[in-house]
């Protein structure tokens, strides 16, 4: 499994902040609080700190996607020198109807930004590898990740490969049962840990096919699962949950994945993109 670069140390630990037990809590609280004096501080200090094992610490750099402690700090102090601007405002009862709007755009931007941020070339090129070499694609999700799913199927079916998508669950997992290994999957969940998903995906890898997972948790049961992962990063706030804005980050990533498979098989994309206009031509008067 590929995994993906924490490039950005406060965008990665905000992120996953409500999925971390009590002490990664105490530990998250203590970097965000104290970023400069992290990056001239040793595991041992910080530990001290915090009155936990140094093992703790390393434990909680391992599951933001670093190396160790060593990595997430060099990450950090290059995140201080060029710190990302802070424009996700926190929304108030008490703004106007344009300051939300502005807000949630802003919101939206940052998630885009910090998402393409943290791609991994050797991800991307290795998810086009899965899709160029397959025969058929599946993609999956549930709740809100299933509209993503059916609007990668939607942009899929433009490049005259066979692209499928389900709502229901039961035909999700009935269509994963009919995989075949020449075929790839592209599942889709936010947290990592649906376990309608999961349960796909182990019937997917029942088959001997290649599995792409897209989520905002780098380290999730999915994670462990898929052949590679590909992330988004948003963050929550009071009156929108990280998932709402990790969405519109999705969205993006699953754009990409199409027009870049689009440019690699230009000509199959071309002759099923006029096919499908002439098709839809009919039902305009």
């Amino acid at each position: 499994m590929i995994e993906a670069p924490a490039k950005h140390v406060i965008s990665r630990i905000r992120s996953s902040y409500t999925q971390f037990s009590e002490k990664e809590k105490l530990i998250a609280d203590y970097i965000l609080e104290n970023t400069e004096e992290i990056v001239h501080s040793t595991i041992n200090q910080v530990a001290d700190n915090l009155t936990v094992a140094d093992a703790t610490v390393f434990r909680f750099c391992k599951r933001l996607g670093f190396k160790g402690y060593q990595a997430m700090k060099i990450a950090l102090a290059a995140e201080i020198v060029n710190p990302i601007q802070d424009i996700h405002e926190t929304i108030s009862e008490n703004d106007t109807d344009l300051e939300i709007t502005e807000k949630v755009f802003q919101a939206n931007i940052r998630a885009l930004e910090t998402s393409r941020d943290v791609q991994n070339p050797l991800s991307l090129q290795k998810a086009m590898e899965y899709l160029v070499e397959a025969d058929r694609v599946f993609f999956f999700g549930s709740g809100g990740s299933n509209i993503l799913a059916l609007d990668a199927q939607h942009k899929f079916i433009r490049t005259g490969m066979e692209a499928y998508a389900y709502h229901d669950t039961h035909l999700q997992l009935m269509s994963a049962s009919q995989m075949r290994p020449t075929d790839v999957a592209v599942v889709i969940s936010h947290t990592g840990s649906n376990q309608d998903i999961l349960d796909i995906v182990d019937v997917v890898k029942e088959n001997d096919v290649k599995v792409i997972g897209i989520t905002n948790f780098a380290k999730s049961p999915l994670t462990k699962m898929v052949d590679l992962s590909l992330y988004t990063v948003a963050e929550e706030t009071e009156f929108r949950s990280e998932a709402l804005a990790s969405r519109i980050a999705g969205l993006s990533l699953i754009d990409s994945l199409f027009v870049n498979y689009s440019v690699k098989m230009k000509e199959q994309s071309q002759k099923a993109t006029q096919k499908m206009r002439d098709a839809i031509s009919r039902k305009r008067v």
